[in-house]
């Protein structure tokens, strides 16, 4: 099961209106909780779904029947953030954000789970992904209403992902904004590229300095298409160093250049603003 507390900051609200309403939880998550009577005061006491509570009332939280289902790697992470809800994390480059078959080890979320196995928890799911190339900062969702609440952001464009990269080759312009659709490349299984026909595709980027044969930029997703920044920057004739899938130079390493640096958010929970620097 997953637990938390919420401090009541809305006018006039109940249980009901705060998961069904407000938070919009799963019905299964909803239903569980209602039968398991697991919406308790400090005190451990049920509370009345219809009854409306007081301003900076502390509410707890239980989610009953919330297991996730990865194989536990013992390999220690590097938290970066954490708190009641979600788990920041910093994952290296070289390695999947998770697998792609219940079966599959060796993924960060294999680690995750782990980490969050050996502190009590059994749910763990990431709001986000980063490709098996990139390092950086990844969100975790540490119980089913978190994750239900962080999609939303990252659907809205909530969240503010900034990255750093370092290109092949001099880009002369100071800052600007790339705005190219991104759609599959029909002639490589993996590849994507910029197609009148793709989705909408929007990155910000300023350089932030310049190499003797490279850029270094930071680069801001409105949105978040696959290898968006891999592709925009590879369309502009500058990719990614060592990204040899979208013809960027070999590195000796075979990583590509490319760091998730912070995030940005209002904290749906805490209403607090919030930045994650990696």
């Amino acid at each position: 099961m997953a637990q938390f507390t919420y401090k009541i900051v809305e006018e006039d609200c109940t249980i009901d209106q705060l998961l069904r309403e407000k938070w919009q939880a799963g019905k299964k998550t909803v239903h569980a909780m209602r039968m398991a009577k697991s919406v308790t005061n400090e005190k451990g006491e049920p509370l009345h779904w219809q009854e409306t509570l007081p301003i900076d009332m502390i509410v707890h939280f239980t989610i009953p029947e919330t297991t996730s289902t990865y194989i536990e790697d013992s390999i220690d992470i590097k938290v970066v953030y954490e708190d009641e809800h979600i788990l920041a994390v910093w994952k290296p480059a070289g390695i999947a954000t998770h697998p792609s078959s219940a079966n599959e080890t060796g993924t960060l979320m294999n680690r995750v789970f782990h980490y969050i196995k050996q502190h009590g928890g059994d749910y763990a799911e990431h709001i986000h992904r980063l490709d098996k190339g990139t390092e950086g900062v990844l969100l975790v969702a540490k119980h089913p209403i978190a994750k239900t609440l962080f999609d939303r952001l990252i659907e809205r464009n909530d969240i503010t992902r900034k990255y750093e990269a370092q290109l092949d080759g001099i880009l002369r312009r100071p800052r600007g904004t790339i705005n190219r659709p991104i759609g599959k490349d029909r002639h490589h299984p993996t590849r994507r590229r910029v197609s009148p026909n793709g989705q909408q595709a929007i990155t910000h980027f300023k350089v932030i300095r310049r190499l003797e044969n490279g850029t270094i930029v930071e680069a801001i997703l409105e949105t978040g298409r696959t290898h968006q920044i891999r592709v925009h920057f590879a369309h502009l004739g500058h990719p990614v160093t060592g990204d040899t899938l979208y013809n960027g130079s070999e590195t000796e390493s075979g990583i590509f250049h490319l760091t998730a640096t912070s995030l940005t958010f209002v904290h749906p929970f805490t209403l607090e603003p919030l930045t994650i620097h990696a």
